[in-house]
């Protein structure tokens, strides 16, 4: 049997992520594309009580945080992100602290407390240095359990602007010539910089990576992020948690509501050696399928023939 809307709602109330990266990484643009939205987050400590966000505003803008605090943005409360606790900037303490978290919360027995998935933000403006310390360290001593991780490259249109800078060196190069040549140029960049190599040589890398540009632009989204992390996910219920709290990709929901929903009676048909379906097998895919889509009003076939 599918698993419900409701079960999944039962058993985990809000998607749980934690959001690594240094600061100027695109955290915060990242999660407002998420959320869709350009308000700032409320924040709420680890028992639930609001902060208010001025006595906590210059930790903030020294990149600095509690990372028990949750972050909630109003447009979308069905998500709770969690910012790394500065680390990133060397602290030994920080680090540790980091370490713990990630080891209690993604091993909880309270699953209204367990983080779902971890996304560690890699700015591409720096490339050359994109791996630090930092990175280093996390990927090598950080067993995050069955959460994954996902490399979000950030900034990633930078390599456009340094691709460009090198073709306009070449003598007789059109200006057509340089656009053409650029998103070539950018692969090889990226290619020598071995960024996601290295990430793969550690102890503990990442599941999967996604590279994001123009964040801040109108007419993106976070589209990929959120189908990577769906993909890496290795509970159905999770899944579906996290696609039934994302509003911003309605193609993320028809994606698995055919992958999971469809194909699943599809094999069950061909099991049986038919491909008919009885009319109850019918409206149980109708409900399986719906379940995928809960920000969208479904109605009955049978409600439309009359």
């Amino acid at each position: 049997m599918p698993v419900s809307a409701q079960e999944v709602r039962d058993r985990f109330t809000r998607f749980r992520i934690l959001v690594v990266g240094r600061a100027n990484s695109g955290k915060t643009t990242l999660l407002q594309k998420v959320c869709n939205t350009t308000e700032k987050p409320l924040i709420f400590d680890g028992k639930g009580k609001k902060i208010d966000a001025d006595i906590v505003k210059s930790s903030v803008d020294r990149g600095y945080h509690d990372i028990d605090n949750e972050l909630v943005f109003q447009s979308n409360p069905g998500f709770i992100f969690h910012d790394s606790c500065g680390f990133e900037a060397g602290g030994e303490d920080e680090f540790k602290k980091m370490k713990e978290f990630v080891s209690k919360r993604a091993s909880t027995r309270k699953l209204n407390e367990r983080i779902h998935a971890i996304w560690y933000c890699i700015p591409m403006d720096e490339y050359h240095r994109a791996i630090t310390t930092a990175e280093e360290r996390f990927f090598s001593e950080c067993d995050t359990n069955n959460v994954p991780v996902i490399a979000v490259f950030t900034k990633f249109d930078a390599l456009s602007a340094v691709a460009l800078g090198k073709l306009r060196r070449i003598p007789g190069l059109t200006r057509k010539d340089q656009f053409e040549r650029t998103p070539k140029l950018v692969e090889e960049i990226f290619a020598n910089a071995n960024v996601w190599g290295r990430l793969c040589g550690t102890r503990h890398p990442p599941k999967h990576y996604v590279r994001l540009a123009k964040m801040n632009s109108d007419n993106t989204d976070c589209g990929p992020l959120l189908e990577c992390t769906t993909g890496a996910l290795n509970d159905e219920a999770l899944q579906m948690l996290l696609i039934s709290t994302q509003q911003t990709n309605l193609e993320l929901c028809i994606a698995y509501a055919v992958k999971i929903e469809v194909m699943r009676f599809i094999e069950r048909a061909c099991h049986w050696g038919s491909l008919q379906v009885s009319e109850d097998e019918c409206i149980l895919m109708q409900r399986g399928i719906a379940n995928w889509f809960p920000h969208t009003g479904v109605v009955s076939p049978a409600l439309v023939a009359q």
